[in-house]
């Protein structure tokens, strides 16, 4: 379908808007929409909140005149289905509108395409696929969700010029800038869970808190501590702070510090799966379907990172790489099991990079082959 100068100038707006919820849609897509009538945008309107309007809703409650026979471009396929807010496509059928263009469909299977048909049943114009790479690629986490139960994984790596994360002692203060650690602020924020391992926690006791401005964010993310032994001490700082923490655990795992950890404040669940690879897909699963997770963010030890890497379940590094050497006996970034081949390693490809404070962050994701495996 051809769509006009105009049509990607409007949709590119609305694309714009839809990133003001980049911090706080959660589990909702972040969704943008403006409303044209004759080369004019007579209002404009995002998806600001879970459980809020959505961003048809607040377009067309900031109209500053009649919305009949106008065209609406919104950044994902209007809803048909009542949730927490009514239908979007009804909203926009009673409005009389003219004409709909959508970036790109929505992922639900099951309810994909049908807002788009109820507006076409009602004799509005509608298209879709308009840049609609980069409108899956705001809501990546809610696509993949939506498409394959599991959650967008991000592992946050940050480590000196030669590949090390912390010296043999285990201290690790500070390998990377004041920028490069209040740029990782910015992408915790952004993201609906952390997740990391009780040897982490134990080893740092970190808050695990999102502060972009270096303040508190009023949305915290989900903290998730994988935890088969219940290592987690009730007084561990990540307890005591804003937000929700989440502990996996093993079915086998002790029962009275389960109860020590929920008085703290902690939810735990237990997982059936004994495989760590299984467990791993299990808990992303889990979050995916009983969270409504739709982004996580890994700040973890060299096993986890390696762990969720071979397992196929990390989807984008994030590499903060600091211009300092701390030598071969520091500790490394990945620990990767079975690779004695050339043929065996891991492939990565680089999506972007870019200069933050003095280091240098590197995006990649991993290389996948055909059968699903990492190349």
């Amino acid at each position: 379908m051809e769509f006009s100068a105009p049509d990607h100038r409007y949709m590119a707006r609305a694309l714009q808007l839809a990133r003001r919820g980049l911090y706080t849609t959660t589990p909702n897509p972040r969704v943008g929409c403006v409303i044209v009538r004759e080369d004019r945008i007579i209002a404009e309107g995002w998806h600001e909140h879970a459980g809020g309007p959505h961003a048809e809703i607040n377009a067309l409650g900031a109209c500053r005149e009649q919305p009949a026979g106008a065209t609406v471009y919104v950044s994902l396929e209007p809803c048909s289905h009542t949730g927490r807010t009514p239908p979007c496509s009804q909203a926009l059928v009673d409005a009389r509108v003219g004409r709909v263009v959508a970036a790109v469909g929505d992922p639900n299977p099951a309810v994909s395409g049908r807002g788009l048909q109820q507006l076409e049943a009602a004799g509005i114009a509608t298209a879709c696929g308009l840049l609609d790479g980069p409108a899956e690629q705001l809501n990546r986490g809610f696509f993949k969700r939506m498409r394959e139960g599991l959650p967008f994984v991000t592992a946050k790596l940050a480590m000196s010029l030669d590949g090390r994360t912390a010296l043999a002692s285990g201290e690790s203060r500070w390998i990377t800038s004041g920028a490069a650690r209040q740029d990782v602020h910015r992408l915790r924020a952004q993201s609906c869970a952390i997740l990391t391992g009780s040897g982490t926690v134990l080893a740092d006791d970190p808050q695990l808190t999102a502060r972009p401005n270096g303040a508190l964010a009023a949305r915290q993310p989900l903290r998730v501590i994988l935890d088969s032994q219940l290592r987690l001490a009730p007084t561990a700082a990540l307890l005591h702070q804003p937000g929700q923490t989440l502990v996996f655990t093993t079915a086998a795992a002790d029962a009275s510090k389960q109860a020590q950890l929920e008085q703290a404040g902690a939810e735990v669940v237990r997982l059936q799966a004994t495989d760590r690879t299984e467990r791993l897909h299990t808990a992303l699963h889990w979050l995916a379907h009983e969270r409504g997770i739709n982004e996580v963010m890994v700040e973890a030890g060299a096993m986890l990172n390696g762990s969720l890497l071979q397992a196929g379940l990390t989807d984008e590094l994030v590499v903060y790489m600091a211009p300092l050497l701390l030598g071969p006996d520091a500790r490394a970034a990945l620990q990767l099991a079975g690779i004695e081949q050339m043929q065996q390693r891991l492939n990565l490809k680089m999506i972007d990079s870019r200069r933050v404070g003095q280091d240098l962050r590197l995006t990649y994701c991993p290389c996948v082959t055909a059968a699903g495996n990492a190349d």
